[in-house]
């Protein structure tokens, strides 16, 4: 429910942004994702009384899956900027609310996915899949209205042009000057009061040192500004146009670090799960699924979540000099770094595992708890920080386009651990062998597989060390 709130917010943020400019305003609209769940629902209806689905009944359902899958991607990318922009970075209390802000963002919008996996599952089971349906349509309803009840005191900043253009123009115009020298004294480079300040909350950036082949697009020529000081977009940019093409460059390493990092944190849903499976899941009279262990490392991460802002946030600021304790590269490498130690305990308790079991006994699945709390913390230090981290980083006007590549980081991640399940699975079933990961695991060796994961893990983190020293953080001028 709170998770299908979340989407509706962000999905009506985009509409009433667009619909503000264009001057069509419409209350009637409905979002997508409503759209999805109504032809959802409606095919559930009709599947009941049914016995055999037609055309018209699989088109109904397919383009409610479709309507769903679009609009929840575009309202995750918008909705998270959206709400940090509530937040004033000039007042104190309002940027360590900020901080926070991410956190349970990110949890509530897993715990949504419990709370349905849970309850609404359990009513299409046993009751009916329409009614089933039903209560997610209607908690989308009551999301949405409780969304326009709020439209009046929502903070909104207008639009500063696109972003892909102005990308365009800075390599245009590098290109354009390119067998123009770059002073060594940045102040020569161009920066005009006009194009870019006319709005006050449009923000200035230093110049900085690297891809210094970039500043050429901000070398002022005598071709460049007519007698007005108006200057030929194509031919000429700003400083802050440059340094905002220069920060999406420095993001590209971290994010491809982060395809990595994701794909060992996917195992959580696969590998983990299979692992369970081979291990005794009974504890007295009750019985564990081993998917069920996915809600406790949601719950885990609550918890670190809150020990982080209770104790550690704290501690930090008070141990560094700087008085503001971790950095967002710094957490995020505990989370690359507690991925490892995730992966190490996953190949040693699979190890343990088979040892015990050709001993004639099984491991209890309760084993499984501490790779699970690990994987936990590195997900609240990993993944949530780089939502944050993103969203700070990125110029004013590419807040929701560099979300969404941050969020895309989960996606690209499954697929890259789908890619290494099939390689390991070819290279080590060659010869009639079973494999690593057979559908027995007993048969096979998922602890080699873990180990794997280990060292990737520990490589990238290596490679993300690298490029986070030496990352140039956004400095802001005005």
């Amino acid at each position: 429910m709170i998770n299908l709130a979340f989407y509706v917010r962000g999905d009506k943020y985009r509409l009433l942004y667009l619909l503000k400019y264009m001057k069509l305003l419409r209350n009637k609209f409905l979002s997508l994702n409503q759209q999805g769940m109504i032809l959802v629902t409606l095919s559930a209806l009709t599947s009941a009384s049914i016995k055999e689905s037609n055309a018209t009944q699989n088109v109904i359902f397919f383009s409610g899956l479709y309507l769903l899958a679009i609009g929840c991607g575009g309202v995750r990318s918008a909705l998270l900027p959206f709400g940090a922009d509530q937040f004033d970075d000039r007042n104190l209390i309002d940027r360590e609310r900020k901080r926070s802000f991410f956190s349970w963002f990110y949890l509530c919008v897993n715990f949504g996915v419990i709370i349905s996996g849970i309850f609404i599952v359990w009513i299409q089971e046993n009751i009916g899949w329409a009614l089933g349906f039903g209560i997610a349509t209607l908690c989308i309803t009551l999301a949405f209205v409780g969304y326009l009840l709020g439209t009046p005191i929502y903070r909104i900043r207008s639009s500063h042009g696109s972003p892909l253009e102005s990308i365009f123009q800075v390599l245009i115009a590098s290109f354009r000057k390119i067998r123009l020298e770059v002073p060594k004294d940045s102040g020569l480079l161009y920066e005009a009061d006009s194009k870019r300040s006319n709005d006050s909350e449009q923000t200035k950036l230093a110049h900085t040192d690297d891809f210094r082949f970039l500043d050429k697009a901000a070398i002022v020529t005598d071709s460049d500004l007519d007698q007005n000081g108006a200057q030929n977009e194509w031919n000429i940019c700003t400083v802050t146009q440059v340094e905002e093409l220069k920060i999406l460059l420095r993001l590209v390493p971290i994010w491809l670090t982060s395809i990595v990092y994701a794909a060992a944190h996917s195992q959580m849903f696969t590998t983990f799960i299979q692992q369970g499976t081979s291990m005794d899941t009974n504890i007295k009279h009750f019985s564990i699924p081993p998917a069920s262990l996915n809600s406790f490392e949601v719950l885990a991460v609550m918890l670190w979540v809150i020990l982080y802002n209770k104790i550690v946030a704290p501690a930090t600021q008070s141990c560094f000099s700087n008085g503001a304790g971790l950095s967002q590269l710094q957490r995020m490498g505990i989370g690359r770094f507690l991925g490892i130690v995730a992966m190490a305990i996953a190949a040693y308790l699979e190890a343990r595992r088979l040892e015990i079991f050709r001993r004639g006994e099984i491991l209890s699945i309760l084993w499984q708890l501490p790779q699970y709390f690990i994987l936990a913390g590195s997900e609240m230090f990993s993944l949530i920080t780089q939502l944050e981290f993103f969203y700070g980083q990125a110029p004013d006007s590419m807040k929701s386009t560099c979300t969404a590549f941050a969020l895309l980081t989960i996606s690209l991640g499954h697929y890259l651990s789908s890619m290494i399940i099939a390689v390991v699975a070819a290279l080590t079933t060659a010869g009639g062998r079973p494999g690593w990961i057979p559908d027995d695991l007993n048969k096979g060796h998922l602890d080699y597989y873990f180990w794997v994961l280990t060292i990737l893990c520990l490589v990238n983190f290596v490679v993300y060390l690298f490029f986070a020293q030496k990352f140039t953080l956004k400095k802001v001028i005005n």
